[in-house]
């Protein structure tokens, strides 16, 4: 400790990561300190009637949609990369689409498609004359991972093309040389060499279903985020909120550090490039097949949706294109652009003072300060709104309540901002780190032996340099905000809506005809990153 101590004394680069890691692990810090907390009678009503369906609920949730997910990804990527077939060229980026669409977006655009009273079941009806509800069960378990997995395969359908595509058609030929059929090559050769990119897809499909609080609010389906909300919202429980937090967050952080332990143990190398030009060219029913599959994918996570969405919003487009909606634009606007700048200021100086110390801990600090995009935006607005509203009551009872109206710092952007540098800051460093990458040290020393250093070498070497790296992560971060729901729901100053809210407080209504010109308004935000990666792809 001593020697730490001392070294830190001397090392502003670290002292600089350490800073970072404070503010972000701050949060993380009182919610697991809540798992002594809570109000003894609430707590003993949830552990006996509700505790045991919110655990039930969010681990079924998570396997099946971690399923579903894995089953469409990696079938549509071996599809694209390997074979040819009608439609084959457009499918391949029309398949990222669906990432443009929030959960809580695809939840409430399928319930309006394939509920009851919805235009499927009732043409189906109106056909046949009987009653279909048993076939389209969309109100359970089955039912919303079905719908969520629409909304988060493409996070798997993306890493596996990139598997499919660096291993080529070796897989095959590793195959045939052992006597497989291509079909046996596949399960046996391709899906193994592909395992790091596919383990890697499917975490990301159990965090985002885990972090996951408007989906399973339209559905009325309970999982541990609406228990945090609900702790707090309706039981006015906050130690109660903070308690269900710590226990959440714990299981998060033992699924992170099972992920990280896994992958540092192995290790795999690509073979290659050699799909695109050597595919399987499939005729009569097979290409048929492949076409009808993704293309019903494609059909069912994106133009459905968004075309039900179109007949909601049409009708009333020129009453509800009023001052109240373009309100709502503005403010998701204007946090978005907000925190944007904080978390790509932050994630800069982060980046730097890794680049900068040499201090065995930084790999440590750094992967800590991203921690907090594994965490649900419930758990980390508990995690902010408790020392800050700790810290109001310290300065009301030292000044007097009258001074400051009841409240300082609650209710406040500087909280919001809080919450979205410790929830975004990963998005922001995953691009900055790389740009950084770029500028060579020998590029830095010779604009030290010019007399360039300190701010003027950032602003003269550095900025120019990581331009590209730095407007990506300044887009990645406005879009994820612009859609992010809990931490603005629970956290915004009084009177500050934006599109995500309210799409909440419409769609809780079943106003979901209201709600559809908002989410039409988010996606269109959402495909600027969409089709910035299937451009990028292309070149």
């Amino acid at each position: 400790m001593s020697r730490l101590l001392s070294f830190l004394r001397f090392d502003k680069a670290a002292l600089v990561l350490v800073g970072v890691c404070l503010v972000t692990l701050v949060p993380l810090l009182v919610v697991v300190s809540g798992v002594g907390r809570a109000d003894s009678a609430i707590w003993a009503h949830l552990v006996a009637y509700q505790l045991g369906d919110l655990v039930r609920n969010t681990l079924g949730l998570v396997g099946l949609t971690a399923v579903f997910s894995l089953w469409i990804g990696v079938s549509l990527g071996w599809l694209v990369v390997m074979h040819e077939f009608a439609g084959r060229r457009w499918l391949e980026w029309a398949l990222m689409l669906p990432l443009a669409v929030p959960a809580y977006v695809m939840a409430f655009a399928q319930l309006g498609l394939f509920d009851y009273t919805g235009p499927i079941q009732s043409a189906l009806r109106g056909w046949t004359g009987a009653n279909v509800q048993g076939f389209f069960p969309l109100r359970s378990m089955v039912g919303v991972a079905l719908v969520m997995s629409f909304a988060f395969y493409p996070y798997v359908y993306l890493l596996a093309r990139n598997a499919f595509k660096t291993m080529g058609q070796r897989a095959l030929e590793v195959g045939q040389s052992l006597g497989y059929s291509p079909r046996r090559a596949f399960w046996l050769v391709a899906l193994s060499m592909a395992r790091p990119w596919l383990l890697a897809g499917v975490i990301l499909v159990v965090m985002e279903t885990l972090t996951d609080f408007g989906a399973v609010s339209i559905f009325n389906f309970d999982t541990f985020t609406t228990g945090v909300y609900k702790a707090w919202f309706s039981l006015f429980s906050l130690p109660t909120a903070q308690r269900l937090a710590a226990v959440f967050l714990l299981v998060v952080l033992l699924l992170v550090w099972v992920e990280h332990y896994w992958r540092g143990r192995r290790r795999y190398v690509a073979v290659g490039l050699g799909a695109a030009g050597r595919r399987i060219v499939l005729d009569g029913w097979r290409a048929w097949r492949a076409s009808a599959w993704a293309g019903v994918i494609f059909g069912l996570a994106f133009l459905l949706p968004v075309g039900q969405l179109v007949v909601w919003a049409l009708p009333n487009l020129a009453l509800d294109l009023n001052a109240d909606f373009w309100g709502f634009v503005r403010g998701s606007l204007g946090l978005a652009v907000m925190a944007a700048c904080a978390v790509v200021m932050v994630a800069l100086g982060l980046s730097v003072a890794k680049r900068r110390t040499h201090s065995r801990l930084a790999p440590f600090l750094y992967a800590l300060a991203t921690l907090g995009y594994a965490v649900p935006g419930t758990v980390l607005a508990v995690g902010v709104f408790v020392p800050i509203a700790w810290l109001d009551n310290v300065l009301l009872a030292y000044f007097g309540v009258g001074a400051f109206g009841g409240a300082i710092f609650k209710g406040s952007l500087l909280v919001m901002m809080w919450a979205y540098v410790v929830r975004f800051l990963a998005v922001g460093v995953s691009s900055v780190g790389a740009s950084l990458q770029r500028v060579t040290l020998n590029q830095e020393l010779a604009a030290l032996s010019l007399g360039v250093s300190g701010f003027a070498l950032m602003r003269r070497v550095h900025l120019p340099l990581m331009r590209g790296g730095l407007l990506t992560a300044l887009m990645m971060v406005f879009v994820d905000v612009m859609k992010e729901m809990p931490i603005t729901l629970m956290t915004r100053p009084f009177g500050w809506d934006t599109l995500s809210v309210r799409i909440f407080s419409l769609t809780t209504e079943g106003l979901w005809q209201e709600a559809a010109l908002p989410a039409l308004a988010l996606i269109a935000v959402g495909l600027l990153p969409v089709l910035y990666l299937a451009k990028q792809d292309e070149s």
